[in-house]
C-alpha cells in the first residue's frame, strides 16, 4: 500500500516534538501540505526545518498559536482557514497522586487535551463535511480505558477525547468525512524521555534499566514490553489520516503493544 496524500492540507496541534512531530514528518512524507502548530514560533520553526531535512519536497508551513485557549484556537483557525486532516495531538501529561490535585490542574488538564480538540473539529468539521472529503484524528491514550491511578486527571481528558470522536464520527454518516481517535500507549517521546531520566536518576539506575522496570512494574500487561517510537504511533495516524482508511470511522484504534488485556 502507497499512501499519497497530495493535495491535502494537514494541521497536526502540538507538533514541535513528540508524537505530534513525528505525525506532521509522516503526513509531509506521504505528500501532504502540513502546518505544524506549537506555542513557541522558534519552535515552530525548529520543527518544519526538521522535516524539511527529511522530507525537501514537502510543503510545511508554521503557526505559533497556544490551543489551549479559545484565543489560539481562534487565531489557528483566522491563519488556516480550511483544512483536510486534522490530527488533535496537543496535550499534557503530569503523574501526580489524586488527592494532591487541585482544582486548577484539573481545568488545565481540561482544556489542554479535549477543548483544544472540540474547538478546532468545532471549527474545521464544517468544511470537511461540505467538501464530503476529511479526517479528523484524536490521539488519545490507552490510559483512556485502563486509567492509570497515578495520572487520574489524565485518564479523564483521554476518555473524554473517546467520546467526542466517537459522537462526531456519528455526524458524518454516508459522508467520505471519518473521526477516530488512536491510543498510544507509553512512548518515548520527549516528555517521556524526560520522565524515565529522572527515574533513572531518582533510582540510581541507566536510562535504559529505568525505561525496562517502568514497563515491567507498572505496564506489566505489554505484549512488547518496550515503550514504542514517535514513528511507530506516526504509522497509525497516516494511515487513519489516508483515503484508504475509507471504512475506519467512529473508531478507538489501540496502538499500544497489546498493553490492554481484552480482545475488543
Amino acid at each position: 500500500m502507497k499512501i499519497d496524500l497530495s493535495g491535502t492540507t494537514a494541521l497536526v496541534t502540538g507538533s514541535t516534538g513528540g508524537i505530534g512531530h513525528a505525525i506532521a514528518k509522516g503526513l509531509a512524507g506521504a505528500g501532504a501540505d502540513v502546518i505544524v502548530n506549537g506555542r513557541s514560533q522558534a519552535k515552530v520553526d525548529q520543527a518544519i526545518a526538521s522535516i524539511g531535512k527529511v522530507a525537501p519536497s514537502a510543503k510545511v508551513r508554521g503557526v505559533a498559536a497556544d490551543v489551549s485557549t479559545a484565543e489560539g484556537c481562534a487565531a489557528l483557525v483566522k491563519a488556516v482557514p480550511r483544512v483536510d486532516i486534522l490530527i488533535n495531538n496537543a496535550g499534557i501529561f503530569e503523574p501526580k497522586p489524586f488527592f494532591d490535585i487541585p482544582d486548577e490542574d484539573w481545568h488545565r488538564f481540561f482544556n489542554v487535551n479535549v477543548m483544544s480538540g472540540v474547538r478546532l473539529s468545532r471549527a474545521y468539521m464544517p468544511g470537511m463535511l461540505e467538501k464530503n472529503w476529511g479526517r479528523i484524528v484524536f490521539i488519545a491514550s490507552e490510559s483512556a480505558i485502563m486509567i492509570p491511578k497515578e495520572m487520574i486527571h489524565y485518564g479523564m481528558t483521554k476518555t473524554a477525547q473517546l467520546s467526542i470522536s466517537r459522537g462526531l464520527a456519528e455526524m458524518t454518516k454516508g459522508t467520505a468525512v471519518t473521526v477516530n481517535a488512536v491510543m498510544p500507549g507509553p512512548t518515548m517521546s520527549e516528555g517521556v524521555e524526560t520522565f524515565v531520566a529522572d527515574l533513572a536518576k531518582q533510582n540510581g539506575q541507566s536510562v535504559e534499566t529505568a525505561a525496562a522496570s517502568f514497563i515491567r512494574e507498572h505496564r506489566p500487561s505489554s505484549l512488547i514490553q518496550r515503550f514504542a517510537t514517535v514513528d511507530e504511533v506516526a504509522n497509525m495516524v497516516v494511515y487513519v489520516a489516508s483515503r484508504e482508511a475509507s471504512i475506519t470511522n467512529g473508531a478507538a484504534l489501540r496502538a499500544e503493544g497489546g498493553l490492554v488485556p481484552t480482545i475488543a
